[in-house]
């Protein structure tokens, strides 16, 4: 039963005929898992909230940095360096004081999720990345627990409902993960802050129309929606019966890899801090940045910067008399470009530099921005 002051909250849903007393008192049942508390999971975790879901595990092992702040909307710059799902949890319980909200400082990986998310009744994947999408797939086949997943890529969204009274999976879509540098790395492709914010919406209202069961929930359908056109399209997919086989879960650790680069002899990688030791030295070094320009606005180490795509026609800036070193965002594109310059031009005297700038900001200088 609901109190006079819960009455009064849910008090425009519950005059919705579709919705109604029994509808509310579903929400109000309902136990939700969410994983990731980023931007997908920020407007999500809030209308959930805010809607009177009973009870809502937040997991995602994370601190809050600024480089989140223009898209995660339950932040603000005085939460900087503090747990994501501590913080999302205080702010949720104090915007909805009848729910109760579970914040699980841990990453999901295989040994836990089966665990953790065996005691909800939905399971939301909020993460945006291959790893956590394969994984709380095969969780969801294995438990029977409906699954609601979005992705985002620069200006583009995609959603979809998985496991759903007898529907699809999405491996039945994507039965595969893609191979290592097929897809742009973590953080390097960028996105529009307000495109999660849009599909984590998108992906709450799915999570009341299963729990309440009215409306058309997106199972065997893809959603696409492209926010710089505001157009969208739906493709359906049909189970396959080869997909729910699975009873156990797998190595999931296949994201933001760099491709496995058969090298010539002599190639060389530098961590962050041998590079620092050596310019501490001040050892004769040249930094090659080959990453894009508007990277190299947000944060750079001085180097000389040459884009991946204009190494080939400025080769005859980079020295082949002192070390080189070439750095990138994480570490990916610098490797492939080390490969090219010592297999096409016969470089000897490059090194590539470990996890990139972003290695550099968090165990060097952190005076030097995150993005």
């Amino acid at each position: 039963m609901f109190s006079s002051e819960e009455l009064r909250r849910y008090n425009r849903h519950i005059i919705l005929p579709e919705l109604g007393m029994e509808g509310q008192q579903k929400l109000k049942a309902a136990k939700v898992a969410v994983i990731g508390a980023g931007g997908l999971g920020c407007p999500l975790l809030m209308y959930l909230a805010a809607a009177g879901v009973g009870t809502l595990g937040v997991i995602d092992g994370d601190i809050i940095e600024e480089s989140n702040l223009h898209r995660q909307v339950l932040y603000n710059q005085e939460d900087v360096g503090k747990s994501k799902v501590e913080t999302a949890a205080e702010k949720l319980r104090k915007s909805n004081p009848f729910i109760n909200v579970i914040a699980i400082q841990e990453t999901l990986t295989s040994e836990n999720a089966l665990t953790i998310l065996g005691n909800y009744d939905i399971i939301v994947d909020g993460t945006d990345n291959f790893s956590t999408r394969y994984l709380s797939n095969d969780v969801s086949v294995i438990l029977n627990k409906p699954l609601v997943s979005a992705s985002i890529f620069k200006f583009e969204g995609q959603l979809s409902v998985y496991n759903y009274q007898g529907g699809p999976s999405y491996r039945c879509l994507f039965p595969e993960p893609p191979g290592p540098g097929e897809m742009p790395s973590c953080s390097e492709a960028g996105v529009v802050g307000v495109l999660p914010g849009v599909l984590g919406t998108l992906q709450a209202n799915e999570v009341i129309k299963v729990i309440t069961g009215i409306g058309e929930p997106l199972s065997g359908k893809l959603l696409i929606f492209d926010l710089l056109t505001l157009r969208s399209s739906t493709i359906a997919f049909q189970r396959n019966e080869e997909n729910f086989s699975i009873t156990s879960l797998g190595n999931y650790d296949f994201n933001c890899e760099i491709p496995e680069l058969e090298f010539e002899p002599g190639y060389k990688e530098l961590t962050v801090q041998e590079l620092k030791a050596k310019l501490d030295k001040k050892e004769q070094v040249f930094l090659l940045d080959v990453r894009e320009e508007y990277e190299y606005e947000i944060c750079n180490l001085g180097g000389k910067l040459i884009p991946v795509n204009r190494i080939q026609q400025q080769v005859d800036q980079i020295p082949d008399n002192v070390p080189v070193v070439v750095y990138c965002h994480l570490g990916m594109r610098s490797a492939m470009v080390v490969k090219f310059l010592t297999e096409e031009f016969g470089f000897k005297n490059l090194y590539n530099l470990e996890g990139g700038i972003h290695a550099w900001s968090k165990q060097i200088d952190s005076n030097v921005p995150v993005y």
